[in-house]
């Protein structure tokens, strides 16, 4: 069967790769029937964030990825907190002193210091002298009676080549001689990643990791302990996904910009659309599609169609997505997203006023919050206006027109947009004119900008005495 797992470390929000990796494991198990685990990685007790599993868990129920066992639905496996296993790490880092697979280390840190600055010095990669790797039995009996604080470290073979096979990239090698006599338990009795991920892989029987590459380069020590414990049949599949660039191709990180989706939710991004925009970072089923849902995701899911060139987050094919989504969706959707902003605005307006506004906003909108931001002229009439606009079409001659246009609003028994458009036409008839002569100033004068959707609907919901009580201002302040 099919068992995977997405193993985060609560150290913070979620970033996007982080997501992506949750999503293609999400996507994996579903499309073959399988079972996908949440296994919180929280043995680097220096980077836990307080509230940070309990976030991660409300923002994968919110872009709707689900668990089949983890901290909350358990499982025949667990427990699913790393922090939670100590004893079973413990154990089998024992073993492994036992069998001669790893071995303490009583180096301080004062001396890995030291050993490092000389490689570094030497123009050699940082790497630990195996000082303590082959101390005698006796030695080690001693330093350990006397209580000498030390870590285990894993005993790599020498003069071999790792080999792996990997989904994405196909055959990777490494020379032992490059990997380092990694750390597996720490001083203070807690395991690094590498001895409890692939303890933790092997009792939980998973079968495919799929991981960010920047875990290609620990592999071989993970394939090394799976062969030091005797589980090399048991290894699972690894799948190392493409890294997630900036523009200029830089790592995506959080001087350029958002990375955590917690950022992206809060700025009226829909989980729909996001998920949609980060399942096509380094894959894509097809070469003319872009909008899939959940369902379509999961039919068409497949490791083998993974890039190995990194993925480029750009943030405009993001928005268009989101804008993709926001036009799918239908105003009573919209309303219960979009009412909570006007609220938190302090916009106080009916639910009909809102779908209006809604309907007339939605082939504009990039965000939920567009609707409230970049048309406030809907809820509150503009104190200042566009000077660009101004300096186009507030014109004398405009303002003389202005002065009759509202006296014609005026007297309108019936205000719809057919009536107001009916307004300006005959207007601009009469005087020979476009009716843009009209247009653009009114709408200057109504909204404060010199964009929106079209200009007699939006006076049609903005209402009659408003409008006029907005004209009023304009010829007043408006000079």
């Amino acid at each position: 069967m099919v068992r995977v797992r997405f193993a985060p470390s609560p150290t913070g929000f979620v970033h996007v790769g982080s997501l992506r990796t949750a999503l293609y494991n999400f996507l994996f198990a579903r499309h073959h029937g399988g079972v996908n685990i949440l296994r919180v990685e929280d043995t680097d007790r220096t980077r836990l964030v307080e509230g940070a599993v309990d976030n991660l868990l409300r923002t994968m129920e919110w872009v709707g990825i689900t668990f089949d066992e983890g901290p909350e639905q358990g499982g025949e496996y667990g427990p699913y907190t790393q922090s939670e296993r100590t004893d079973i790490y413990r154990k089998h880092a024992n073993e492994l002193i036992k069998n001669v697979k790893a071995y303490p280390c009583f180096c301080t840190a004062e001396r890995l210091d030291e050993v490092r600055k000389k490689m570094q010095a030497a123009g050699q990669p940082p790497m630990y002298d195996r000082h303590c790797r082959n101390l005698t039995e006796e030695e080690v009996e001693v330093k350990m009676e006397a209580g000498i604080p030390h870590v285990v470290r894993l005993r790599v073979p020498l003069g071999e080549t790792i080999t792996f096979n990997d989904l994405v990239r196909g055959d990777v090698s490494f020379d032992s001689k490059t990997i380092d006599d990694q750390v597996l338990l720490k001083s203070d009795g807690f395991p690094t990643y590498h001895l409890a991920n692939v303890i933790d892989d092997y009792m939980m029987k998973i079968s495919h990791v799929i991981r960010g590459e920047e875990w290609l380069s620990s592999t071989p020590k993970h394939v090394l302990l799976y062969r030091a414990f005797g589980w090399e049949n048991a290894m699972p599949k690894f799948a190392h996904l493409p890294l997630l660039l900036n523009p200029d191709r830089s790592k995506l990180s959080k001087r350029q910009g958002d990375v955590a989706v917690e950022n992206f939710r809060d700025k009226g991004y829909l989980p729909d659309a996001l998920i949609n925009f980060v399942a096509l970072l380094g894959w894509n089923p097809s070469a003319t599609e872009e909008i899939y849902s959940m369902d379509e995701l999961i039919a068409q899911f497949d490791l083998e169609k993974v890039n190995k060139a990194g993925a480029i987050f750009g943030k405009e094919k993001l928005d268009w997505t989101n804008a993709e989504y926001i036009r799918k969706k239908s105003p009573d959707e919209l309303l219960v997203l979009v009412k909570p902003i006007a609220t938190e605005r302090g916009f106080s307006v009916s639910d009909d006023y809102l779908r209006k506004v809604i309907h007339l906003m939605q082939e504009r909108a990039r965000s939920t919050f567009d609707f409230i931001d970049f048309a406030s002229y809907f809820f509150k009439a503009p104190t200042e206006f566009d000077e660009k606009s101004k300096a186009k079409n507030w014109t004398l001659d405009a303002k003389e027109r202005m002065i009759e246009i509202l006296t014609q609003f005026k007297s309108l028994s019936e205000w719809t947009h057919n009536s107001i458009e009916g307004v300006i036409r005959s207007y601009a008839e009469s005087k020979t004119i476009s009716a843009g002569k009209l247009i653009h100033p009114l709408r200057l004068a109504v909204s404060g900008v010199g964009m929106g959707p079209g200009l007699f609907e939006m006076l049609e919901v903005i209402g009659k005495e408003e409008v006029c009580k907005r004209i009023e201002y304009a010829l007043v302040n408006l000079n």
